[in-house]
């Protein structure tokens, strides 16, 4: 098992290895990489840094999805509460975005505590990344539509940080106001 410090920076450096190259949606073409570490950096603020596998898969949580990467890999190399917290947050990119976004509102209220924790991460980040500086008509639309679904999301997975709980509350707010 590697050590916390370890673990955490492995994981770090394994997401910018598999994301080398993606940009992010949102903030224009900002590398992909700065949505996991805000992720990573997120859940470990909300857990003081007790939890350092939960931050490890904070930096995979897009990894088995947007990669080549697999949960067995994941679990050799990290741990298997890595890899599953990863593989828990990972969507089926078979389905068309419309079902994937519907079987995550179905699905989160029976999420493990720590993907719940992930999930709303994710959703704080990538709202976030959706709020700019005077938006077009269409920048407005994308975000009304992303926090209509996210608030759903996390409505599955509130209750486990109040902080990070707040921090969602505080996205939406500033989002809102744009709108």
């Amino acid at each position: 098992m590697l050590s916390p410090i370890r673990l955490v920076s492995e994981a770090a450096e394994l997401a910018a290895q598999r994301h080398n190259g993606m940009a992010r949606k949102g903030r224009g073409n900002e590398p992909y990489i700065n949505h996991l570490a805000e992720v990573a950096n997120l859940l470990a603020t909300a857990t003081d840094g007790a939890d350092a596998e939960l931050v490890a898969a904070g930096w995979l949580h897009d990894t088995i999805e947007d990669t080549d990467t697999t949960r067995e890999e994941l679990a050799q190399r990290f741990s298997d509460r890595v890899a599953s917290l990863v593989a828990e947050c990972t969507d089926d990119m078979s389905l068309s975005k419309a079902k994937r976004r519907q079987k995550q509102i179905e699905d989160a209220p029976h999420k493990s505590p720590g993907a719940k924790l992930i999930k709303i991460a994710d959703k704080i980040s990538n709202t976030g990344a959706r709020i700019q500086t005077d938006p077009n008509a269409g920048e407005r639309e994308d975000l009304a539509d992303y926090i209509a679904w996210a608030t759903q999301v996390v409505a599955g997975c509130r209750g486990g940080n109040a902080w990070l709980d707040e921090k969602f509350d505080d996205a939406v707010k500033a989002a809102k106001a744009l709108l």
